[in-house]
């Protein structure tokens, strides 16, 4: 299950790490001499240039070695084998509790060293718990302070943060100050997902299985679970937990990886410094092999289970083959792309032209080892396929009597593999974190070490048997079938007992059953004439050799292509990576989009219009790796294709001329109405932060409207209105386009004007383009807006605390703006969710609305609003006084960490970075305090607050309850004086407030001046 973002917190004095040179010669000798060298032979994209190795130190912890000679960020993660299905059947939630009461300290470095060191070093830490394993990562700063070369006599922050990581699973403290706190955070993260819809269906799914098998059990575990039930047995849970560490976590049950700048040889000498003391109790690897999760009395059985949001869906569920052991074959890959296929012949496109779909999804999903796995086929349902989900059952089965028929084909088992051949070939770097995260993970699969990075991608063995049996599991009496809607049939009867998910439960009629059978076994003439295997992926590309030029420094500017206003061309030749991938982003601005509530709601219609029809044809385009967006953007509409340059013209030109000619029939009208009334109306049920940020957007910028306008003007829209907004919204817009990827100057020359020539449309004149500008808050007020959640089951209520500060235009408020973000976040996060238990969901960071920064804190609690926005107003008031005590060593600690963000890409705003660090190195603690009491403290007449408040209607918490947290100071909040404003008309707040001056787009910025001397 995953955890937030752990919280950072702060204590001095700081204690130093060991040096990696003052450990004594022959204790490290020996230590390095009895590591294993397992291989450094991997299998790697043709476009990787890091190093590898895998090695395993004498206590039989394995590792991997990462050297990274380019990275910005270092990282390190360690997966242990062992998750919430080892959790005791009357304790749900153990493994997750250890999860977060290890990160509490350890005998070397008491609580909060470890994420006060990464903090000052550009670091972030996680931790995930899943069913079989738990999952520790960090990141942080790949340089050394210096800015030199690592080595080992000049270490970067990397060698401090394993030093500190790994005494988490050699000697943690288990402090029984920290139990009580995490535990009640890990009760609000579970009452969080109560609120969704995916965690409560998948809940509902687990605990209609087996209940002999964890996989019924609940994960992720709360107060009840594990604290005030044990305790009333008179349990003891801090020893409780502290056994399970003790019985489960082994050194030969956890899988390392370490990236960095070192070289290998570094690497390997600080992983067998730091831990090899990791205790080794040769346990074996967890499997499940005494209990089928799903046995026969469980199966042929139909759920109607009600959702939260206006979900119409359908499930079949069957047992499959457990697949961890044929990852050279993986049959249920091939079983689900064909079954999942959306081209002519598929099922899809069957219900689709009947009208009964939306989406259509299948996979496969692997349970636990010695278990077997489950095959999912999922269909999101239009109103008329919920009347007719039997039919689409029926058709499933046609298919895979179709499948079934003859053997399996090699011809398309070779197209995956050589598509599947080419995703891994040129395959692009992920994050250190979430590289090191995943590949530790990976580690624990039985995949032979050569093959670590490419053997969950790769196809290497055409095994029809394995697919036959695959394929033989998908019968009628083997499958379990669920129809998600919140209002058929009405009748349920049963609630979930975690998540409260209202369900009924039957048996599927027996005349059902043997009528799926009489199909699944039938002949070709009964089955529908339209179903066949697809064709050959018309997408396949055939030219996949990247355009290689050495230069001397990547490219970091945007180039104009044509020294012309309009149409804006813009082009970066990607010198980095060299993939034969490209990138291409089409900025269609109109002021008709955002024009009125009603306009915008035909753009999202006619964008969604465009999207249903392109998947007639570009169904074959996921597949080999590309993918294409049609949106709506601030300033009218949005077009993005992505992937091998081969092939990506034709889709763009596809998608161009579907923009252009589209013919807008009623019954897909219709259907993409439906859809997006739900989807407007199921915006106000989602989870209460989601929410929030939408208001702040919604009251901050010019033409943005709430949801409430949308829900009305969406009732009053009809086909003929949206094929008149087509035919006027297409014949005049502004075009910009950006064109990113492996690809000469001229080939992204080309790829612009056939845009622009396929559109055929006229210029709008620039006095008419779009501007996206922000609503000013006049200095010195304070306005709140509050709302009612609609969900009547929402225990959370939500704050979100925004103060705007500057326009983004000046380069000095940037830079200052950015490091108030750095200052702030951690010790936001340490004293509301960590001290003050305020949240399981609590946000804090710098923003960028429309063309203005801003600052905004977000919890989302059982406590209200009112209390909430109190609490933020005393955590301000103490940070002024920390900002003005800092000392000028941590000062600069964090500007050093701003200079780190900055080398990562283009920044953290705006993606303009070029003189951010030098502007940041240049500020000092004077004039960050001039600033923050200018904008930020809570005493400033001239800050601009905006609070928005969403109310819960379940029963909730209040400020006074019992186990209020000692650090929640009983003291005034302080305050400027001003009169709180509420905002009572949404229309009428936006209409008395002035509009911000004009910021360049954001395209624009970062542009090389050199272009072609060639007009247009």
């Amino acid at each position: 299950m995953a955890i937030a973002p752990r919280t950072l917190t702060r204590v001095n004095p700081r204690r130093p790490s060991m040096s990696p040179s003052a450990e004594p010669p022959t204790m490290r000798q020996q230590r390095q001499c009895q590591v294993e060298r397992v291989t450094d032979q991997l299998e790697t994209p043709s476009v990787d240039n890091r190093g590898y190795r895998v090695i395993r130190l004498p206590n039989q912890l394995e590792a991997l070695l990462v050297h990274d000679a380019d990275t910005d960020k270092a990282s390190a993660a360690l997966d242990v084998n062992v998750g919430s299905f080892s959790d005791e059947s009357d304790m749900p939630g153990m493994a997750h509790a250890v999860e977060h009461f290890v990160l509490m300290g350890t005998k070397k470095y008491p609580e909060n060293e470890y994420s006060e060191y990464l903090s000052l070093h550009s670091g972030s830490s996680n931790a995930q718990t899943h069913a079989c394993s738990t999952n520790y990562y960090f990141d942080v700063a790949a340089k050394p302070s210096n800015n030199k070369k690592p080595t080992r006599s000049n270490p970067s922050p990397l060698f401090g943060a394993l030093d500190r990581f790994a005494q988490f699973f050699i000697a943690p403290l288990f402090e029984p100050t920290t139990l009580d706190r995490e535990l009640r955070v890990m009760d609000s993260e579970d009452k969080g997902y109560k609120q969704r819809d995916d965690c409560r269906l998948s809940q509902l799914h687990k605990s209609l299985s087996n209940p002999n098998h964890p996989y019924s059990h609940l994960p992720t575990g709360n107060l009840e679970t594990l604290k005030i039930l044990p305790e009333s047995k008179g349990v003891d849970v801090r020893a409780k937990l502290m056994k399970f560490y003790e019985t489960h976590y082994s050194a030969n049950r956890m899988m390392l990886c370490v990236l960095g700048r070192e070289p290998l040889d570094v690497l390997e000498k600080w992983v067998a410094e730091l831990f090899a003391e990791v205790p080794n109790k040769d346990l074996p690897k967890k499997t499940w092999e005494a209990e089928l999760p799903w046995t026969q009395d469980r199966l042929c059985k139909q759920v109607y289970a009600k959702p939260i949001m206006n979900i119409y869906g359908l499930q079949l569920c069957f047992p499959f083959l457990q697949e961890e052991a044929l990852f050279e074959s993986q049959p249920g890959r091939y079983i689900s792309y064909l079954i999942g296929h959306l081209g002519p012949g598929s099922i899809m496109s069957y219900i689709k032209v009947k009208g009964w779909a939306n989406t259509l999804a299948a996979g496969t999903h692997q349970i636990c080892p010695g278990t077997p796995g489950q095959f999912f086929f999922y269909v999101e349902l239009t109103e008329k396929g919920l009347v007719h989900y039997k039919d689409i059952a029926r058709v499933f089965f046609q298919y895979v009597a179709l499948l079934r028929e003859g053997p399996p084909e090699e011809r398309i088992f070779n197209e995956l593999k050589e598509m599947a051949d080419w995703g891994f070939k040129f395959m692009p770097k992920t994050s250190a974190s979430e590289f090191t995260s995943k590949i530790c993970a990976v580690m624990q699969k039985p995949i032979p070490r050569e093959w670590l990075l490419s053997g969950q991608y790769r196809l290497r063995k055409f095994d029809a048997k394995l697919i036959k049996q695959g394929l033989d599991l998908l019968r009628p009496d083997n499958f379990f079938m669920t129809l998600t809607s919140s209002e058929f049939p009405g009748d349920w009867d049963h609630k979930e007992k975690w998540y409260g998910a209202e369900y009924k439960i039957e048996d599927i009629p027996k005349d059902f059953i043997s009528e799926l059978t009489r199909i699944a076994y039938g002949n070709a003439k009964d089955r529908l004439a339209t179903l066949h295997l697809p064709g050959k992926n018309q997408y396949i590309p055939t030219a996949l050799e990247a355009e290689k030029q050495e230069v001397k420094q990547p490219a970091i500017l945007l180039q104009l292509l044509r020294k012309c206003t309009i149409p804006r061309k813009l082009y970066m030749k990607d010198d980095t990576f060299r993939g034969p991938k490209a990138n291409v982003k089409v900025c269609l601005s109109t002021p008709l989009v955002l024009a009125s509530a009603a306009n915008f709601v035909k753009a999202r219609l006619f964008t969604n219009l465009v999207t249903d029809a392109v998947e007639d044809y570009a169904y074959g385009a996921g597949p080999t790796g590309l993918s294409y967006i049609v949106s709506l953007d601030s300033r009218g509409m949005f077009v993005e294709v992505s992937g091998y340059k081969d092939k990506l013209p034709v889709l763009l030109k596809a998608i161009m001329v579907t923009m252009r000619d589209l013919e807008i029939r009623d019954d897909r009208f219709e259907i993409a109405q439906e859809r997006a009334n739900r989807s407007f109306q199921d915006s106000e049920l989602l989870q209460p932060y989601k929410q929030v940020s939408v208001y702040v957007r919604c009251l901050t910028l010019q033409h943005l409207y709430h949801v409430e306008e949308l829900v009305q003007a969406a009732s009053n829209v009809t086909a003929d209105g949206v094929r008149r907004f087509h035919t006027e919204v297409m014949s005049q817009l502004h075009i910009k386009t950006l064109v990113h990827g492996n690809l000469a100057k001229q080939d992204a020359r080309e790829l612009t004007e056939m845009t622009e020539l396929t559109l055929k449309l006229s210029v709008l004149p620039q006095e008419e383009w779009p501007i996206a500008r922000s609503l000013i808050i006049p200095p010195g007020y304070n306005f709140l807006f509050s709302k009612t959640l609609k969900n009547p089951e929402s225990v959370h209520h939500c704050i979100e605390y925004f103060l705007q500060i500057d326009p983004k235009g000046d380069p000095g408020i940037r830079a200052k703006t950015q490091l108030l973000g750095q200052i702030l976040d951690e010790p936001a996060l340490r004293q509301l969710r960590t001290k003050e238990q305020l949240g399981y969901i609590v946000f804090a960071g710098v923003c960028t609305v429309g063309s203005l920064y801003g600052y905004g804190i977000t919890v989302e609690s059982e406590e209200k609003p009112e209390y909430l926005s109190a609490r933020i107003d005393l955590f301000l008031a103490t940070q002024g006084t920390a900002l003005k005590e800092m000392s000028e060593v941590d000062f600069e600690s964090h500007k050093r960490s701003i200079a780190n963000a900055c080398h990562e890409g283009f920044g953290k705003l705006d993606g303009d970075s070029r003189d951010d660090e030098a502007r940041v190195s240049r500020l000092t603690k004077g004039d960050m305090i001039g600033f923050y009491n200018k904008f930020i403290a809570p005493e400033s007449p001239e800050r601009a607050k905006l609070a928005i408040h969403l109310i819960a209607q379940g029963p909730s918490g209040n400020a006074t309850q019992a186990h209020v947290p000692l650090e929640r100071e009983d003291v005034p909040a302080p305050s400027n004086g001003k009169e709180l404003v509420e905002i009572t008309d949404i229309k009428g707040f936006k209409t008395g407030l002035k509009a911000s001056a004009f910021v360049r787009q954001s395209w624009n910025r970062g542009v090389s001046q050199q272009a072609d001397a060639k007009q247009d």
